[in-house]
C-alpha cells in the first residue's frame, strides 16, 4: 500500500512513493559471552574491542557477559564485527539465542541488574 502515487519511484507530479506498510521487525534476546586471551598486548586490545562492540548492542551484566536485544540484522552485524576482531585459535565467543521472550525467563539474584 502506498500513500501518494500509483507506482514506486517519482510520479510525473513530483510526488515520491511512500510505503505506509511497515514490516514488523522481530527482535530476540541473545546472551553473549566471550573469553579473550589477554597474555599479550594484542589480546588485551582484542578484549577491549570485543567489549566495545558488545556495548553497542547490549548491556554488560558481568565482565565478559552481555544481554542483547537485537533483530536479525543487528545480530549478524555484531557477529561479523566480533569475528573480525577475535583470534579463533586462542579466543572464544558464545551466542545464546533465547528467542523473543528470553528475557522473561531470566531469574536474577543479587545487587546488579541487567538491562
Amino acid at each position: 500500500m502506498h500513500s501518494q502515487c500509483c507506482s514506486p519511484g517519482t510520479c510525473g507530479g513530483g510526488h515520491r512513493w511512500v510505503s505506509t506498510v511497515r514490516d514488523e521487525v522481530s527482535v530476540v534476546f541473545v546472551l553473549v559471552t566471550y573469553d579473550v586471551n589477554t597474555e599479550s598486548p594484542e589480546g588485551r586490545r582484542r578484549l577491549r574491542t570485543v567489549a566495545r562492540i558488545c556495548m553497542n548492542y547490549g548491556t554488560r551484566v558481568q565482565n565478559s557477559v552481555f544481554e542483547c536485544v537485537v533483530d536479525s540484522v543487528q545480530l549478524m552485524e555484531m557477529k561479523t564485527k566480533i569475528g573480525e576482531v577475535i583470534d579463533p585459535a586462542i579466543d572464544s565467543v558464545r551466542y545464546y539465542n533465547l528467542g523473543k521472550h528470553g528475557r522473561d525467563h531470566v531469574e536474577h539474584v543479587g545487587a546488579k541488574r541487567g538491562g
